[in-house]
């Protein structure tokens, strides 16, 4: 891919982006009561890469035969619920900062964020809703599909920190829900909306799931090797938390002797202090856990770009590549 179509891309991306961003800022901004809208509309003036409205707009253009209509309102739908996810899952983990941001029940309080989360799911089967015509079933059940695999995905990530033991299958099965469904279900609607054949909703359905694996595995990764400045929060904190990432359970199953008793003090321990993290980003360099988590993104990312192949036009499969090439590659 040349230079110029990057920047072409990169500019139809910010363009798209731009438009969404637009959209976003006034459709709960006027609404009543300002107590539930209100802290829904601080939340969506978080910012983002809103990349699952892109993945949502890109999807219906790379199979629609009507090339005058568009797709905005399912496109801020799944924005919507993405926000909902980000809501609940800051309570559930207690976190303090949200995109640079005081997170919403923090801000407020739980009794307020909740609400407010559920108010935008809501709203975002509302708009959704506005783009469907005559396929409302199979939309629907696509995205309530997703929203319930994104709500099972959170749940066993959850139960996995009570767990001392979860196989790296495991790991996968748990982020194909809680991270990969929802790339899934935005391809996949996109698709159905724009009147996809079944080939190419089934092959745009699995680029998605393919390409959102990777993305969660590159998240882990620049937990332990991202910039700070570019990252946005601290490194190391997965090992901080003692969270089950792909690396921890990868070093897990690939350490011995010293080395193994020391990644399950991790766990035992619920965690290490911030002074240990250069300690075992060091122990996870040695042990090859790193370059195994390149190899696995670029696995998943390849099983993404192979489906490309189903969709008729080259400039919507150039895109594509150049999408998933900017996820797997970014540094934050």
């Amino acid at each position: 891919m040349t230079g110029e179509n990057q920047k072409i891309f990169y500019s139809l991306y910010e363009h798209e982006r731009k438009k969404v961003e637009a959209k976003l800022s006034t459709i709960i901004k006027n609404r009543k009561p300002a107590s539930l809208y209100g802290p829904g509309n601080y939340i969506l003036e978080g910012g983002g890469k809103r990349l699952r409205p892109i993945l949502v707009l890109l999807s219906a253009k790379a199979v629609k035969k009507n090339s005058s209509s568009s797709f905005y309102n399912a496109a801020i739908a799944v924005e919507l619920l993405h926000n909902f996810t980000l809501v609940h899952d800051d309570i559930m983990d207690n976190a303090d900062m949200r995109r640079g941001r005081t997170t919403l029940h923090k801000k407020f309080d739980i009794s307020t964020a909740i609400l407010a989360g559920d108010s935008l799911l809501s709203v975002a089967y509302e708009y959704l809703l506005k783009d469907c015509n005559g396929n409302a079933k199979d939309v629907l059940a696509s995205f309530t599909k997703g929203l319930v695999e994104v709500c099972e995905g959170q749940s066993l990530d959850k139960e996995f920190e009570l767990l001392q033991e979860v196989s790296l299958n495991e790991y996968i099965k748990m982020i194909e829900k809680k991270t990969a469904a929802m790339a899934e279900m935005c391809c996949k609607i996109g698709a159905q909306l724009g009147g996809g054949n079944e080939k190419e909703i089934k092959a745009l359905t699995n680029f998605g799931k393919n390409i959102g694996i990777a993305f969660q595995i590159q998240d882990d990764l620049l937990d332990i090797v991202g910039d700070e400045k570019e990252f946005g929060k601290n490194v190391g904190g997965d090992l901080v938390e003692g969270k089950k990432t792909y690396l921890l359970l990868k070093a897990l199953e690939s350490a011995r002797g010293e080395d193994l008793e020391k990644i399950k003090l991790i766990i035992e321990k619920k965690g290490i202090c911030r002074e240990e993290i250069i300690f075992y980003k060091n122990l996870y360099i040695k042990l090859g856990v790193v370059d195994e988590a390149k190899k696995e993104i670029k696995k998943y990312s390849a099983k993404a770009l192979r489906l490309l192949n189903n969709l008729k036009h080259a400039e919507d499969r150039e895109i594509f590549v150049w999408l998933a090439d900017s996820l797997i590659n970014r540094n934050k």
